[in-house]
């Protein structure tokens, strides 16, 4: 097998059993309600991880402890593999067409990123001799949600007698289930010539979904057809016989129907109506809608990259993904860590929207699309009060989950689903981030002051006044760095508390001044002492305790950080490498390594409480002690690197980013790709190498070039109007495309954009410009 480096495909040429699951992951495609992994149409008896997902439908599995605790989730939530629509399977002169057993040659799969579409072809030589090729490809409509299509043709390369069986299988199951248990009850199947139905139900939570597949089939001569549905399976089987150079093409149309969006007594006629209607328009039609709809994301979305393939296809990569995942038309849909390539982390929620995907969302799609994004947590603040309570907090205190599905905390780590309440930062400050976008300060009345209020209590609460210091401290928490638990005073946590009770006050004020009524309403609703309760949060947030090392005047990581073996990453063994696969749990606690970044994430957000020495100390100190274990860490890394106007290593950590799966950098794409952490990938070239912030209420950029880099150019939406971007060798253009001029900063000095009109500065306008971290 080789993968060839092209800027806007992914390319497989050759057939490698070994890494088939890997490229089962890397070729996912999907449309924002449902997706698919790159599984073989034809049967395949090698090792494969089927994988047909929609997005909203989930099953609470068994808690995976043995042991319970006082506000321990209840259940773990897993996204459910959904009934294989893709499935055909091919029989040849008798012969099951299996690309496990037969000869394969000419094998070349391509993810047309660009288009959004899969396409396949091989040639296969069966054990008797028979040889065909076959060519498939594959997408779900960006236009039309609730459509998949298979395009599926095969030429007979000698004389033989082919039988095609598409089908829809209801007898699927999860790779972590025990004991191979099945979470789906079929309700009715169905088949007639031409088309099948299939309707599941979900064991629990009674999810119903409804699949329907129409069919059309072009061959030259006699077609033998029959139709049949089982217990679990509805198909159509087509027979004839192929003279070598004819070829047969079956097109399957299949709409994908859930309870989440029509009554459940009428998923079937739904599920057949999109089919037939797809059928009618005709794959030409189809993909012309789809591909227009790929052409207007990328029109947003798109980074241009020119002098390096690699780092070009890999942002095209994570970029591809990340849209194809969350499309922003339903508040009720988050964005999982595997996205709709894989099981792990069942497919739930996790702070890495809010902290890294929401600032991709924000600058390369329409505001809407974060919004919902928000809104989807604004219809769990209920629910994180709930969870809040539980843990003994009270007065509408709200403690998001660290894991959920739907506002329901569902991880069974305590160290993590007690201990690591960062994630209520992220939340806020993604409100915060979202304001400073797009100027949409009624979001901030309609949902987020209620949010922000919810979060607040919360951290009021959960900091005490220690005697001894003098000051409010955080016990006994888990920061970003999952290699402590159980620690005093996370610099980071304490940090992002106190910004989060200044803010929720500031929060009161606007919405005071622009809302006064709906503030009345909100105080009203919440219970809110505006007088005591907002008196006590500018205690806290003033009075925090921030660990500093008295010697150097270092932050400290947490308290007891210096009392570990003060050794580096560059002391490590390398055949020890990734630790947390060779080392105890108990060791890890007890070094000072870190998984991602931990402290260096406040340095982060809040770049201008520091200046340029304090950035850099603190850089080189605690990244020289990060491991990188977390997809999350590179990102995060190179922007703060960029800053510092350290390139290599900035270009470095890029390159691990953006080419995190594509190069199997962790080995172990095979179990699905790292969605969330590939907006870092974005992060990395915006905010790290162009230098974008939000300063003082105005756009910044402070831009720089890698040295393996001609040039590269970015689109973004600010306050929903597009600006791009484009930095080479010689310096900067800045367009914009908003009804009246813009004010922005580029290299610390203020200039006036003009609609239509490009703004040029060479690389030498820069000089004498007092570059933040430079």
């Amino acid at each position: 097998m080789s993968s060839i480096v092209n800027e806007w495909s992914i390319i497989e040429e050759g057939f490698d059993p070994e890494r088939h699951e890997a490229s089962e992951s890397l070729f996912s495609i999907g449309n924002g309600h449902m997706g698919q992994r790159a599984n073989f149409e034809e049967r395949y008896s090698g090792p494969s991880l089927q994988g047909s997902y929609i997005a909203g439908i989930y099953y609470p599995d068994k808690t995976r402890v043995g042991w319970w605790k006082n506000g321990y989730p209840e259940y773990f939530a897993k996204v459910l593999n959904a009934p294989n629509w893709i499935g055909i399977d091919v029989v040849v002169n008798g012969h099951a067409l299996d690309l496990a057993t037969c000869k394969v040659e000419d094998f070349r799969r391509v993810l047309d990123m660009k288009r959004g579409v899969l396409t396949r072809d091989f040639i296969a030589t069966m054990a008797d001799g028979a040889r065909l090729k076959i060519e498939a490809l594959r997408f779900v409509s960006m236009a039309r949600r609730e459509v998949g299509v298979v395009r599926y043709r095969a030429t007979a390369l000698s004389d033989l007698s082919l039988h095609l069986r598409p089908y829809l299988d209801g007898d699927v199951t999860n790779r972590d289930s025990n004991y191979n248990e099945k979470f789906w009850n079929i309700q009715e199947t169905g088949a007639e010539a031409g088309k099948a139905f299939l309707v599941a139900q979900t064991r629990k939570l009674d999810f119903r979904v409804g699949f329907a597949m129409a069919l059309q089939i072009t061959a030259k001569g006699e077609i033998a057809s029959s139709a049949a549905a089982g217990a679990t399976m509805a198909d159509n089987v087509f027979v004839l016989h192929l003279k070598a150079g004819e070829s047969v093409e079956l097109v399957k149309y299949v709409g994908v129907v859930t309870s989440e969006d029509h009554p459940k007594n009428t998923l079937r006629a739904k599920a057949e109506k999109a089919a037939q209607a797809a059928m009618a328009a005709g794959v030409s039609t189809l993909f012309a809608e789809h591909e227009a709809k790929w052409a207007d994301i990328w029109n947003h979305s798109d980074i241009v990259v020119e002098g390096d393939a690699a780092a070009q296809q890999g942002i095209r990569f994570n970029i591809f993904h990340l849209n194809q995942t969350y499309t922003g038309e339903d508040e009720r849909l988050n964005i999982g860590p595997k996205g709709f390539t894989g099981e792990k982390y069942g497919g739930s929620t996790y702070w890495d929207t809010e902290a890294f995907c929401i600032p991709f969302y924000i600058c390369a799609a329409p505001a809407r699309v974060t919004r919902n994004l928000l809104i989807y947590r604004y219809k769990h603040l209920e629910k994180a009060i709930e969870n809040a309570a539980k843990l003994g907090f009270k007065d509408g205190a709200a403690l998001y989950p660290m894991v959920t599905m739907n506002g329901e905390e569902c991880h069974n780590e305590w160290e993590i689903t007690f201990e690591e309440i960062h994630r209520n930062g992220a939340i806020a400050y993604a409100i915060f981030n979202y304001i400073q976008h797009t100027g949409d300060e009624a979001y901030l009345a309609e949902y987020g002051l209620e949010v922000l209020i919810g979060i607040a209590r919360f951290w009021a609460q959960r900091a005490t006044f220690s005697s001894d210091k003098g000051k409010y401290v955080i016990l006994g928490v888990t920061g970003p760095n999952e290699y402590e638990n159980n620690v005093n005073n996370n610099w980071y946590t304490n940090t992002i508390a106190s910004w989060c009770l200044d803010y929720a006050r500031e929060a009161i004020g606007i919405v005071g001044h622009i809302a006064p009524d709906r503030l009345g309403e909100i105080i009203t609703k919440t219970k809110l002492d505006r007088a005591q309760e907002l008196a006590h949060w500018e205690a806290v947030a003033k009075g925090m305790h921030y660990p500093v090392d008295p010697r150097s005047g270092l932050f400290l990581q947490q308290d007891g950080y210096l009392d570990k073996e003060q050794v580096t990453v560059a002391d490590l063994d390398s055949q020890e490498r990734p630790i947390n696969q060779h080392w105890s749990w108990d060791r890890i606690l007890r070094s000072p390594f870190i998984k991602q970044a931990d402290l260096l994430m406040g340095f982060y957000l809040f770049e201008d409480r520091f200046d340029a020495e304090a950035h850099r100390r603190h850089f080189d100190y605690y990244e020289a002690r990060t491991v990188h274990e977390s997809s999350l860490s590179p990102c995060t890394h190179a922007v703060l690197a960029a800053r510092l106007g350290l390139m290599e290593k900035a270009y470095a950590m890029y390159l691990r980013t953006a080419r995190l799966d594509l190069d199997d950098y962790n080995h172990e794409v095979e179990e699905g790709l790292h969605i969330t952490s590939m907006a870092g990938t974005w992060l990395a070239i915006v905010e790290g190498f162009g230098g974008k912030r939000i300063k003082n209420g105005k756009l910044s950029f402070d831009p720089q070039i890698p040295a393996e880099w001609q040039k590269y150019a970015f689109r973004l939406l600010y306050q929903d109007q597009p600006v791009e971007v484009s930095v080479s060798r010689d310096g900067v253009e800045v367009r914009y495309g908003g009804p009246k001029p813009l004010t922005v900063a580029i290299w610390g000095a203020d200039h006036v954009l003009t609609p239509g009109e490009p703004l040029r500065l060479s690389h030498a306008d820069s000089a004498g410009m007092p570059r933040k971290l430079a």
